[in-house]
């Protein structure tokens, strides 16, 4: 069964949904603020963590990252009443996976944790199992990366992502089209792409200013440019 940790201080809403989630299969826990949340998630661990932005003793922005560091992979989608751009931009930067601004439907929320829960599931059996380029390696069963034999922190979005890409080199594809194809979204805020192309960048080029692998394509889109071999 799968297992749901919810941090959410507004009591109404935190019951509401996992009453929600638990009639809908999941293994709920919950937690009133991010002390408490961060202190449920080291004793029971979770395969998904939905957190809300604004969280009294420790916020959601700073308990995201104290995720990240714990289990890099970890699929977290932000809950948040503030619809501007800065703040969902906010939570992208900080290691969330998806967002869901309040209000939101129960069956939005649903739909939006099963595509982040797909997403970061192991494949079964893919015909490619690793995919290379110069130092980054890419191991698509294990779902770990390495760049220079080192592993690298990648968060499960991050690596869908860069998979994509990496399996169609030199090909152009609008945000649009990555919204579509690694979120699964059919409609989508664009920006979101946006803020993974620059995280995404800061660990994969040797310098994210001037950007050789994921390049940008102004007015197209992005494009993986594979590294030349040697002697090449």
């Amino acid at each position: 069964m799968v297992r749901i940790l919810l941090v959410e201080d507004d009591a109404t809403v935190r019951d509401a949904v996992a009453a929600h989630l638990l009639r809908a299969g999941y293994d709920v826990q919950t937690a009133a603020d991010g002390g408490a949340g961060l202190k449920a998630y080291t004793h029971g661990s979770a395969d998904l963590v939905l957190l809300d932005l604004m969280l009294p003793v420790m916020g959601g922005l700073e308990l995201s990252r104290l995720l990240r560091s714990l289990r890099p992979d970890l699929p977290i989608v932000m809950l948040t009443a503030r619809g501007q751009e800065h703040e969902r931009i906010a939570g992208l930067r900080h290691g969330a996976d998806d967002y869901v601004t309040k209000p939101f439907s129960m069956r939005e929320l649903e739909l939006r944790i099963r595509s982040v829960l797909r997403r970061a599931a192991r494949p079964t059996g893919p015909v490619v199992e690793r995919l290379t380029d110069g130092d980054l390696e890419l191991d698509l069963v294990a779902r770990s990366a390495t760049r220079a034999d080192r592993p690298l922190a990648l968060t499960a979005r991050e690596f869908d992502f860069i998979a994509f890409l990496m399996r169609q080199p030199g090909s152009v594809h609008s945000r649009e089209d990555i919204i579509k194809e690694v979120w699964g979204w059919d409609v989508g805020d664009t920006s979101t792409v946006t803020v993974h192309v620059r995280r995404v960048r800061e660990k994969v080029e040797p310098d994210p200013g001037a950007p050789v692998r994921l390049v940008t394509v102004f007015g197209h889109g992005y494009r993986w440019d594979p590294t030349p071999a040697e002697g090449s």
